[in-house]
């Protein structure tokens, strides 16, 4: 009986780090476009950022890695893995069941202790601006108006034409990191989850626990990690 309670409080202090990270400057982010789900790139500084995140987090020691399936998060999440002292390779873990999935098996056990699976989910992905998406935002304020444009960006239930309101993104970004990312860190796993202003906005609001006011004045910088450690079952905002 003494041995399971011994066990149990063992479980009860693991300690995990989650590390949150937004994509290094796009190349829209930088012509102050509306992006959304459309595929574009880092930036030159947006690589810049990604590297010094690397730096930032090279001390930790990640187990798994989430990140959307949109390229600047997939970029920033390879940049990122440079630096980091435990020398292993980000994988991409292909799920889809077809060809790219066979033929990326690595049958080498001694290569698969010096990886760090990464999982793609467009669960992750950032807001769909829907028809936003391409426009720059000033010619939009312009166009609409200031006040207009500003509720389609920053209101927590008002969405853009055809788009996502924040609501809609934290319907889909809440529940996979409770399904999936909890869960891992229950278990004593270091994460990194790599996504975008808005994705990680909405996970931000579970974790701190803010109101639907008070996310609206989140403000998530790119290529800046937030770090949290999962301990005696809940997850801690280190600053």
């Amino acid at each position: 009986m003494r041995e399971l309670l011994l066990i149990a409080k063992r479980m009860e202090q693991v300690m995990s780090k989650l590390v949150l990270l937004r994509h290094g400057e796009s190349v829209w982010n930088k012509k102050n476009v509306f992006t959304g789900w459309v595929d574009v790139p880092l930036s030159k500084n947006g690589v810049n950022e990604a590297l010094e995140a690397g730096e930032k987090i090279a001390d930790i020691n990640f187990d798994l890695i989430h990140t959307s399936t949109l390229v600047r998060a997939m970029q920033t999440t390879m940049l990122s893995m440079l630096a980091n002292n435990s020398q292993k390779t980000p994988v991409v873990i292909h799920q889809d069941g077809g060809q790219q999935q066979e033929w990326s098996k690595i049958y080498s056990e001694e290569m698969l202790e010096t990886i760090v699976p990464v999982y793609t989910d467009w669960h992750l992905n950032e807001r769909y601006y829907g028809e936003l998406q391409g426009h720059n935002k000033a010619k939009t304020a312009e166009l609409y108006g200031k006040e207009q444009v500003h509720l389609w960006r920053r209101s927590y239930d008002i969405p853009p034409p055809n788009g996502e309101c924040l609501k809609d993104t934290a319907a889909r970004t809440i529940p996979f990191f409770t399904d999936t990312v909890l869960p891992e860190l229950q278990n004593g796993k270091n994460i990194l989850v790599v996504a975008h202003g808005n994705s990680l906005r909405s996970i931000v609001m579970y974790l701190d626990d803010l109101s639907e006011q008070q996310v609206l004045d989140l403000e998530i910088a790119t290529g800046v990690p937030i770090y949290y450690e999962y301990q005696s079952k809940k997850l801690i905002k280190i600053k």
